[in-house]
């Protein structure tokens, strides 16, 4: 599979400019979940709908975000999702007949063995750099730390930017989402976790066929899946980030978050019809 982030360092096309064939080959939607299917921290309505449609239609949806196991579980369970995978690709939750299974790209030796690094590396950044708070979601993280910068805190640029030179230092990855700064240890990241729950779930190679699977996502965190999908979209408020972009989706929305969803969702949908 080629790598098009030579493609996508151009602003994008708007949505409608997807060609039909494209859209009618469609063979499922990846899907990042803050400030693009969620609205204020909840599922727009307008996404929920669409969810539905896609799944009555039979086209599957993957949603990669950079939330904890614990706060997925109950979306994972109750939304219309194939999988749900959480923590920047470290953990798979999806339906079974026994209910929602959880699984890990790291094994439990290497939790536990992270686990004080991470802590560390948290205490680290709250000792250094000032406002810096532990994002509220952190109980339920079981591979990763989150600091809050837009969701119940604010932080600047400058100070963004420190978080993650700290991250860094400590040997943690670190990306930056539209409401936290995730830092982590190990290989993986949302497109490993794509390839791998695309395989469990669905039995087939995310690579094969990624021409024909659409990524949607809102920030910079989304950048390698943007340079990865031919058909990545950005919805709307991506446009916030503009500055800070090196790799722009191929295709942006109109509308923004939820509403930007719904539109991949129906241009995608009318072009099987």
């Amino acid at each position: 599979m080629r790598d098009f982030g030579a493609m996508t360092a151009r602003r994008p096309l708007p949505l409608a400019d997807l060609p039909e064939g494209r859209a009618r080959a469609v063979r499922g939607i990846l899907t990042d979940i803050d400030d693009t299917l969620t609205d204020g921290g909840r599922l727009d309505p307008r996404a929920a709908h669409a969810l539905e449609a896609l799944r009555d239609a039979q086209l599957p949806v993957i949603a990669i975000t950079g939330r904890p196991q614990g706060w997925s579980e109950p979306f994972a369970r109750d939304w219309p999702v194939a999988a749900i995978v959480a923590e920047n690709g470290a953990v798979a939750l999806f339906r079974t007949p026994r209910g929602i299974a959880v699984e890990y790209a790291q094994d439990a030796v290497t939790r536990a063995a992270n686990a004080p690094r991470l802590r560390a590396a948290a205490a680290r950044v709250l000792r250094e750099v000032p406002g810096a708070r532990l994002a509220r979601d952190s109980a339920g993280r079981v591979t990763d730390i989150a600091i809050d910068h837009a969701e119940h805190a604010h932080l600047d640029r400058e100070s963004i930017s420190k978080v993650v030179a700290v991250l860094h230092a400590e040997g943690l990855n670190a990306t930056v989402s539209s409401i936290h700064v995730n830092g982590w240890l190990g290989a993986h990241d949302k497109l490993t976790g794509a390839r791998w729950i695309v395989r469990r779930v669905l039995g087939r190679d995310l690579d094969a066929e990624a021409g024909d699977w659409v990524y949607v996502g809102d920030s910079t965190n989304d950048q390698r899946m943007f340079a990865h999908f031919e058909l990545s979209v950005g919805v709307a408020n991506l446009l916030a980030f503009a500055d800070e972009l090196d790799v722009w989706p191929r295709y942006i929305t109109a509308g923004e978050r939820g509403a930007g969803f719904a539109e991949v969702a129906r241009r995608v949908l009318e072009a099987r019809r």
